[in-house]
């Protein structure tokens, strides 16, 4: 064979070798030919992953909703709220997580108000402690606010598992304070953001009742009598509503006949009221709720009611709710009011009107 010949047939030989081995990197790298023989050349830069793992969440003790892990590990703050007309508007009462209305002397009514989710920088009036109030407070523990009170009645508070911070003491010098605008004795005010900081070694409280995800999923909401309104009366002279609103999912206040505002000018609003049967005794010319063993109880979430039983077991035991069955309710998450009403008071439902 010419040596012309023998030398073309090693070059196609050559040639076809180089184009299987291009060909065979371009099936394993996925580049073009030019790139895998070109390193140099541009490539597309690698796909990179933006999913971040979600924060940790949590359940708020007294409200049930979902917050950031870690962001209420801190103490609850409960008063003894003035309810007289002339102490309202109250401050801060629209962002309490709990609210409990009781009878006191004279057929008014005052208020044990809770915060935890929310401490507001200013809160009262407060006014005078009675002797439900150990066992309304004593689940939370955490701080209670008060302007005094009977001698019997302070050293009861005093005796509970509640830090007491009361208006003339040298411990709330700097957080206790009269406003300028009310009358006495209605006008003390607690600077509560500067009271928690100055309290950070007591532990938050524990969770109370059980919570829905929302007012539609909430036993009252999804299994309750469909209800208007919640019509209730302490006494002759001190009475009240809730209307529910189906657009804001709440229920709206009113007392006396007159929109409840709160000092921003807005009407008071819960997205769940619990009335109470509770018995009422003379503690030495004092009325005293009795806040233990059980009675019957109305729980309005989601514009649904649904009767059941409350029971407390002993003082720093929750409130346990529970419909005719036994079965645990669950409140809507969201704040919650508490009417304590005596055997003298009356509570009716108004079903909705029929278009």
């Amino acid at each position: 064979m010419p040596v012309g010949n023998f030398r073309t047939a090693a070059a196609r030989r050559t040639t076809g070798a180089i184009i299987a081995g291009t060909l065979a990197l371009t099936a394993v790298t996925g580049c073009a030919p030019d790139r895998a023989l070109n390193p140099s050349a541009s490539a597309s830069p690698p796909w990179i992953s933006t999913y971040e793992t979600p924060k940790p969440t949590e359940i708020a003790p007294l409200r049930g909703t979902t917050v950031p892990g870690g962001s209420l590990d801190h103490a609850s703050i409960a008063a003894k709220i003035d309810n007289h007309w002339d102490a309202r508007p109250q401050v801060g009462l629209e962002l309490t997580d709990l609210v409990f209305e009781e009878l006191v002397e004279g057929g008014i009514t005052r208020y044990v108000a809770v915060w935890q989710s929310i401490i507001p920088e200013l809160l009262g009036p407060v006014r005078s402690i009675r002797p439900m109030d150990p066992d309304i407070v004593s689940p939370f523990g955490g701080i209670i606010c008060y302007s005094g009170g009977q001698q019997r009645f302070v050293r009861l508070m005093e005796q509970t598992p509640v830090y007491n911070a009361i208006h003339g003491q040298a411990d709330t010098d700097s957080t206790f304070f009269r406003t300028n605008t009310k009358d006495s004795p209605h006008d003390v005010l607690v600077r509560a953001q500067k009271l928690l900081a100055q309290h950070t070694d007591i532990a938050p409280p524990q969770q109370q009742y059980a919570y829905a995800l929302d007012a539609a999923s909430s036993t009252a909401g999804k299994d309750g009598a469909p209800t208007a309104a919640v019509a209730y009366q302490f006494s002759y002279s001190f009475y009240g509503s809730w209307l529910w609103n189906a657009d804001a999912k709440l229920w709206l206040r009113t007392q006396q006949g007159d929109v409840d505002k709160d000092s921003n000018g807005n009407q008071l609003s819960a997205a769940n009221v619990v009335v109470l049967r509770v018995t009422v005794v003379n503690d030495g010319g004092v009325p005293k709720t009795v806040l233990s063993g059980s009675g019957e109880a109305w729980v309005s979430s989601g514009g649904g009611t649904i009767h059941g039983t409350w029971s407390k077991s002993s003082a720093t035991d929750p409130i346990r709710l529970v419909d005719e069955n036994g079965v645990t309710i669950r409140l809507a998450a969201g704040n919650t009011w508490f009417e304590l009403l005596p055997p003298d008071g009356s509570v009716s439902f108004v079903a909705p009107t029929t278009p």
